[in-house]
């Protein structure tokens, strides 16, 4: 008996810890939250990005670690890119590298996501 009690709780622990498989684990939420602050600089162009923008850059490069992931934000940074307009892809695209963060896709409304 104590040995089906003990199965049932690691099954049951297995169950609450699964990420399905070849499921992306980063949500758009997740990747606005993390560019918010740099919306500012990035309409602008102008100076540098604010020490909280590339905060935000880091928690990014941070959270989308598996290819599934970085899909996922690389498509979630399109669709921001997208809704904003005045977004200049110069400072777009410099962005990662203005907070000495590396990223495996551009910040561009533009990105194919897909390679």
């Amino acid at each position: 008996m104590k040995g089906v009690v003990i199965s049932v709780f690691v099954v049951f622990a297995m169950v609450q810890f699964m990420v399905n498989p070849g499921q992306a684990a980063v949500s758009c939420d997740q990747v606005n939250e993390c560019l918010a602050s740099c919306i500012p600089y990035l309409t602008s162009g102008a100076g540098n990005p604010t020490a909280q923008c590339c905060g935000g850059v880091g928690r990014l490069q941070k959270i989308a670690q598996t290819s599934e992931d970085k899909q996922a934000a690389c498509n979630c940074v399109k669709q921001a890119a997208a809704r904003i307009p005045a977004i200049k892809e110069d400072a777009a695209s410099s962005l990662p590298a203005k907070c000495n963060v590396q990223i495996n896709y551009p910040i561009s409304k533009n990105t194919n996501c897909q390679e």
